[in-house]
């Protein structure tokens, strides 16, 4: 079988003569011939003239598996039939037998159409999907191009936004930096007032106003208290200031005022303290129950224990229950010491503003029999109109005690109240 086939191969080669087949001139036609075979001859002629070989074709990523197989196998088998048409044409010839070689080269003929046809269908399938390609990629191509200029002018906006986040950053950072210098100053401001609790004389003036009214308002009821518990007011008020000439007896008063505020003053300096935490409660004794051991709760118990004696609280209350507790370190709730922290209240802040406004100033008293200075003194009688005198009378007069002594605040006076009567000789 081996040599058979040697020798139709070699047959092939030499070729045969056409005066060997002269009844066959359909041979000496090419294996193409000039009819067209489909309506595009001249592609097939030119698929006849070129050797046959498989292709790789270029399927689609999305394409299944299945579906290369398929082309795969159908230009397997076009190929493996031209084969056998093309063997069939050899064998034709050994024996030489006319009928077989026609039949034979009509069948490699159709085997080749077929390969042609397929190539032709492939062809066209593939231009059409190129064209649809390339319109896909037209779009798609006009798509990224809008893209592209949105994301210009997107970039071109989030600079200017950047621009304008690092202007409003340095804004702030100059915001935050002026804040904390206000911060500064305020603390610093909120300091000296809480150092100085006021900062001006006309402000010292009306807590000196305040201090002699609350002196005056906690008189009046220990003067009751007095007079309910059988004391005699002539006899102690001559006891607190003896030979003295009133105007008119009701102004004995003045000598209780004047005994309680040196009490009060007895002993006092000068010194700086903050007043702000007592100042912030109307009611001076929520202060003392908020913290009953501060400098002011100190100072109204010392105060407490100076002003009311042991024999008049005796008198007033019929026990020393008041002054057992102050000494114990409590403040009693009662109506009378709470009169009393009222009237410490504005002693405490007034001895604790004066040095605040000015670390020079001072505080001076007025002896008695001293005459009588417009410049350094205030007469109590001179605040009613009635019992006004005129400077030529006021040198008779003379003073007969001091009931608030004065401060010098830098260059400004704060007269001190005394008593004055005309002198006796």
């Amino acid at each position: 079988m081996v040599c058979k086939f040697a020798k139709v191969c070699r047959l092939k080669s030499i070729g045969v003569f056409s005066s060997e087949i002269p009844n066959l001139p359909h041979l000496h036609r090419p294996i193409c011939n000039e009819t067209p075979l489909s309506e595009n001859s001249n592609e097939e002629s030119k698929c006849y003239h070129q050797k046959v070989h498989p292709h790789p074709i270029e399927l689609p990523a999305k394409e299944k598996a299945c579906a290369g197989l398929e082309v795969t196998r159908k230009i397997f088998d076009a190929v493996s039939a031209l084969k056998l048409a093309y063997l069939q044409l050899q064998q034709a010839h050994i024996p030489y037998d006319p009928l077989k070689i026609v039949a034979a080269d009509d069948l490699v003929v159709a085997e080749l159409e077929k390969i042609c046809k397929f190539k032709r269908e492939y062809t066209q399938k593939h231009c059409k999907k190129a064209r649809f390609n390339a319109s896909r990629s037209a779009a798609i191509m006009a798509e990224i191009v809008a893209k592209e200029a949105l994301l210009g002018k997107l970039k071109s906006q989030n600079s200017a936004k950047d621009s304008e986040i690092v202007r409003l950053r340095r804004q702030l950072l100059d915001l935050e930096i002026g804040n904390k210098n206000l911060t500064e100053k305020i603390k610093q401001i909120s300091l000296e007032k809480r150092r100085a609790g006021f900062f001006s004389v006309t402000e010292f003036q009306d807590i000196f106003k305040a201090a002699s009214k609350s002196i005056h308002d906690f008189a009046k009821p220990m003067i009751s208290l007095m007079k309910a518990s059988g004391w005699d007011l002539d006899r102690a008020a001559s006891s607190i200031e003896n030979g003295v000439v009133y105007s008119k007896r009701c102004d004995k008063k003045y000598a209780f005022e004047s005994y309680i505020a040196r009490r009060m003053f007895h002993g006092a300096a000068l010194t700086s303290y903050d007043v702000s935490d007592i100042m912030k409660f109307d009611d001076p004794f929520d202060a003392l129950m908020e913290n009953p051991h501060s400098h002011f709760a100190k100072f109204s118990q010392e105060k407490y224990l100076l002003v009311v004696h042991p024999k008049m609280e005796e008198s007033f209350f019929g026990n020393l229950d008041h002054r057992t507790f102050i000494m114990s370190g409590k403040h009693p709730r009662t109506e009378f010491y709470q009169l009393f922290a009222k009237m410490a209240k504005w002693v405490w802040v007034l001895l604790g503003s004066a040095r605040s406004i000015d670390s020079a100033a001072t505080l001076f008293s007025v002896n008695r029999g001293s005459a009588f200075s417009n410049l350094y003194m205030e007469s109590v009688e001179e605040e009613k109109e009635s019992a006004m005198v005129s400077d030529e009378e006021r040198t008779t007069h003379k003073v007969q005690f001091m009931i608030m002594p004065g401060f010098k605040i830098g260059k400004m006076v704060v007269k001190s109240r005394v008593y004055v009567s005309k002198c006796s000789s």
